[in-house]
C-alpha cells in the first residue's frame, strides 16, 4: 500500500487527498454542547427564540448571538480559476474549499464556500447582496477581469461588511510589502523608480494602484498587456487599463525593460528573456510571479546579473509572494473590530506590518518548518518577506489592520485590549 502511494503522480496524490477518507476539505463543527434535552431546547426551539427576538430588535446583536462575526463567505463564479481559466462555478469549489482551509488554519476564521452560477454580472452581484447578512465578510475569488472590478465596487457600496477581492488586493499587498523591502536593500526610493508591470489584469492593476498610494509615481509605471505597452491614445483598452496609459514611446516589453528599476510580472511563463534583464537599470528588482512557471527563473536571472533581488510565486525559491501571508490576517483584524469595509488605509497598514516583520529575527519554529539552520533566514536579498508558516503574522498584521479600521472610522467596536503589542 505504501509503495503504491509512493509511485503516484502529484495529480493522483491530489485527487486521493481530496477524495479520502471523506470527500472535500472542510466540514461543520458544533461550538455548543447538545447532549441533553435541556441543551437541545436551548440550541433550537424554544430557546432559539430569545436571540431571534434580540436580533430583530437590534441587528448588531447577531455578532453576539450567532457565528456571523467570525464567518466569511468565499465566493466565486468560476470565471478565472487559478491559471485554468473559465472552468465554471462548480469546478471552482475545490479552490474555494482550499481557501477555507487557509482562513481556518492561519487565522481561526470559519468559512462557507459559495459557488455562484450566475448568468450575468448583475445577477452575481444581486446573489451576493441577498446572502450577505449571514456573514461578517465577503472574500471574492477567481473572478475574471474586468468584471471583478465592478463586482467589488458595487458590493462594497451596497454592503456594510468587508468585501475583499483577494486576487486584486491580497496580491497587491504582498507585492508592495516585498517591494518596499527590496528597494530598501537596493537603496532606491519608491517615488523615483521606473516600474514595468507585465500583465494588466486584476492583480496588476490593483498592485499598481496600491504602489501609487504608497508613493510610486504613476508616470514612472509602464503596463503591458497581450498587445504590448498601454500608452496614451492606443484606443483599445478598457477604463481600468486606461488608468495606467502613459505618454511613452515604448511599445514592446523589450522597450519597457530598458533602464527599468523594477519589473513585476503577473502574466505568464517564460515571457522575460535574459537580454531584457541585462537591459535593466543597476541594482534592479524582479518579481516574476506567474505560477507555477515564472516569467523568468531565478537561475536565468542570476546567470546574467548578480545585482538583482528577485521574488517568485513558488515555495521552492526564496522570496515567495504568497497571498496566504495576507488575506487570513487582514480579515482577522477586520472581523475583530467588526469593520464595515477593508479600506485602502487598512491595506496600507497590512503592507507596512508585513514588511516590518521581515526585519525581525526569525524564530526557531520557522527555521524548523523550512529545514533551515539558525541564522540562515534574516533580512536580506533572499528574505524580503516573511514565510507563510511564521506564527508572528497573526501578531503583526491583524493589530495593524484593526488599528487602521478604528482610525478611519469603519470599526463598529473599539480596538481589542487583548491584542498583542508587536504589530504597533
Amino acid at each position: 500500500m505504501t509503495e503504491k502511494k509512493d509511485t503516484l503522480s502529484h495529480s493522483e496524490k491530489a485527487l486521493a487527498y481530496h477524495a479520502e477518507p471523506r470527500p472535500g476539505k472542510v466540514a461543520t463543527e458544533l461550538t455548543k454542547p447538545c447532549e441533553t434535552q435541556e441543551e437541545l431546547s436551548l440550541a433550537y426551539t424554544p430557546g432559539v427564540a430569545a436571540p431571534v427576538l434580540a436580533i430583530a430588535e437590534d441587528p448588531q446583536a447577531a455578532y453576539k448571538y450567532t457565528a456571523k462575526g467570525n464567518l466569511v463567505a468565499v465566493i466565486t463564479d468560476g470565471s478565472a480559476v487559478l491559471g485554468l481559466g473559465n472552468v465554471g462555478a462548480l469546478a471552482g469549489k475545490p479552490v474555494m474549499e482550499g481557501k477555507a482551509v487557509l482562513f481556518k488554519r492561519f487565522a481561526g476564521i470559519d468559512v462557507v464556500d459559495i459557488e455562484v452560477d450566475a448568468p450575468s454580472t448583475d445577477a452575481f452581484i444581486d446573489t451576493v447582496t441577498y446572502i450577505a447578512p449571514s456573514f461578517g465578510g465577503i472574500n471574492l475569488e477567481d473572478i475574471a477581469a474586468p468584471y471583478c472590478f465592478e463586482i467589488e465596487r458595487v458590493l462594497t457600496e451596497r454592503l456594510d461588511i468587508p468585501v475583499f477581492h483577494d486576487d486584486q488586493h491580497g496580491t497587491a499587498i504582498i507585492i508592495a510589502a516585498g517591494l518596499l523591502n527590496a528597494l530598501r536593500l537596493q537603496e532606491k526610493n519608491l517615488n523615483e523608480v521606473r516600474i514595468t508591470c507585465l500583465g494588466a489584469g486584476a492583480a496588476a492593476i490593483a498592485s499598481m494602484r496600491l504602489l501609487v498610494r504608497l508613493g510610486a509615481n504613476r508616470d514612472n509605471i509602464t503596463m503591458i498587456d497581450r498587445k504590448g505597452v498601454i500608452y496614451q491614445g492606443r484606443g483599445d483598452v478598457n477604463l481600468y487599463k486606461e488608468e495606467f496609459a502613459n505618454d511613452t514611446g515604448a511599445r514592446t516589453l523589450e522597450d519597457a525593460m530598458v533602464d527599468a528599476d523594477v519589473v513585476i510580472g503577473v502574466s505568464g511563463p517564460n515571457l522575460i528573456s535574459k537580454p531584457m534583464i541585462k537591459s535593466m537599470a543597476k541594482n534592479p528588482v524582479v518579481f516574476a510571479l506567474s505560477n507555477p512557471d515564472p516569467e523568468i527563473t531565478p537561475a536565468e536571472v542570476h546567470s546574467v546579473r548578480k545585482d538583482v533581488i528577485m521574488a517568485t510565486g513558488r515555495s521552492d525559491y526564496p522570496n515567495q509572494v504568497n497571498n496566504v501571508l495576507g488575506f487570513p490576517f487582514i480579515f482577522r483584524g477586520a472581523l475583530d473590530v467588526q469593520a464595515t469595509s477593508i479600506n485602502t488605509d487598512m491595506q496600507v497598514a497590512a503592507v507596512h506590518a508585513l514588511a516590518n516583520l521581515a526585519h525581525e529575527p526569525v524564530p526557531e519554529s520557522v527555521l524548523k518548518a523550512y529545514g533551515k539552520r539558525k541564522g540562515s533566514l534574516s533580512f536580506g536579498p533572499d528574505y524580503i518577506i516573511p514565510t507563510p508558516f511564521d506564527p508572528r503574522l497573526r501578531d503583526f498584521i491583524p493589530p495593524a489592520v484593526a488599528r487602521a479600521a478604528v482610525g478611519t472610522g469603519v470599526a463598529r467596536i473599539p480596538y481589542p485590549e487583548s491584542y498583542p503589542t508587536l504589530g504597533s
